[in-house]
């Protein structure tokens, strides 16, 4: 029978940090709603066991990408109120208002597209409306906002949608300062304005625009509702200004899966990158860029084994990588750490985004699918 416990390689995610990060989220959002951005599998934390645990920290609702993520999280047993927000063509969304699961639109056409399913499924659509106020990616400019405004009051009169949502999204939230941030607030203001006018923004419609930055940082964005994403998981939206608190979910482990000594000068994995400089002890790491660990993590990235850092000593490859022990003892089946909350001296998951030049959110959505996720704390 198949064990988490049997594979090379785990992830193990602490649900009580989720949710420990949700309810400190919750108490800087100065009593507005919070939605947990729940998508890309949860951040690759798990979709539907972190979606119950951002819950039970205090969401109220939870977002995703796709209509096939809420889906999935309807089939997990989720009954919390989900926004999907990316609507492509071919979506399922006969099945999407079939179990409840609010949508948004940028465009009349996507709006009458939607429009016509609730019309042949008789079901109301629950819609959010979403603002282009200078992210230039989803959302209505602002020059087609009123007609997209008129379509779906008419759409409303006709009982085929109800209007739920106001939403815009922040482009550089998480760079403190930047101009675009108060020229997107007084953007979406001219939205909300011009929706108020019309009658699209009743009591009962939610206005929101705060990512996990803007929720920690700019209390004038938050709204009736915040949807922090990165921060739930417990990595800092803006590392700058430090951790705020949070505590990152994820520890990333491997069992050794050889190791071997090597005569000086023996050249270690493709191309010959890293040459011992001595007779040492070589250990093979089960994971490679088929599961996610950056091919240009090659000696860059470091790891926590036999108790100190190890840099990865040759070419990352698809399913291995390689660390020099030098002459410190390693056998088969120790225990490798490449990244977790630092609590044990091993690097983090923002040293590891830090070192290779990207984001958090990449380093820990790249985790593959053969990596099973192995929870921790579930109440």
């Amino acid at each position: 029978m198949y064990s988490p416990k049997a594979t090379p390689a785990q992830a193990r995610v602490d649900l009580a940090a989720i949710r420990q990060n949700v309810a400190l989220l919750k108490e800087r959002a100065g009593g507005a709603e919070l939605m947990g951005a729940v998508k890309a599998d949860a951040y690759g934390h798990g979709l539907v066991p972190c979606a119950e645990a951002v819950l039970e920290g205090g969401a109220s609702r939870l977002g995703t990408a796709f209509v096939r993520e809420a889906l999935a999280l309807r089939e997990g047993g989720v009954t919390a109120p989900i926004l999907a927000w990316l609507i492509t063509p071919d979506e399922p969304l006969e099945e999407a208002l079939a179990h409840d699961v609010e949508l948004s639109a940028a465009d009349e056409r996507l709006l009458g597209e939607i429009a016509d399913v609730a019309r042949r499924t008789g079901r109301t659509a629950k819609m959010h409306l979403e603002a282009d106020t200078g992210m230039s990616r989803g959302g209505s400019p602002l020059a087609a906002w009123p007609a997209l405004l008129d379509k779906a009051l008419e759409l409303r009169a006709e009982g085929v949608i109800e209007i739920v949502g106001l939403w815009s999204h922040f482009a550089c939230a998480d760079i403190p300062g930047h101009p675009s941030i108060e020229q997107q607030l007084e953007a979406f203001k001219t939205a909300l304005k011009l929706a108020d006018q019309t009658g699209a923004a009743g009591s009962h419609v939610i206005r929101h625009m705060a990512n996990s930055a803007a929720t920690m940082t700019l209390p004038e964005a938050r709204y009736d509702l915040v949807r922090p994403g990165i921060a739930m998981y417990g990595l800092s939206p803006i590392p700058e200004l430090g951790d705020f608190g949070l505590r990152p979910a994820m520890t990333l482990t491997a069992q050794v899966g050889l190791v071997k000594r090597v005569p000086e000068g023996s050249g270690v994995s493709y191309a010959h990158l890293y040459v011992t400089d001595r007779e040492t002890t070589l250990g093979l790491v089960p994971l490679g860029y088929a599961d996610g660990i950056l091919r240009h993590a090659t000696g860059r990235a470091e790891v926590l084994a036999g108790g100190r850092r190890r840099s990865i000593a040759g070419r990352v490859c698809m399913d291995q990588f390689m660390i020099d022990m030098g002459d410190d003892p390693l056998a088969a089946g120790d225990e490798v750490v490449l990244f977790g909350p630092g609590d044990g001296g091993e690097p983090t998951v923002q040293e590891w985004a830090d070192t290779l030049g990207t984001i958090t959110h990449e380093i820990v959505t790249r985790i593959g699918s053969r990596v099973p996720r192995v929870y921790e704390g579930r109440h």
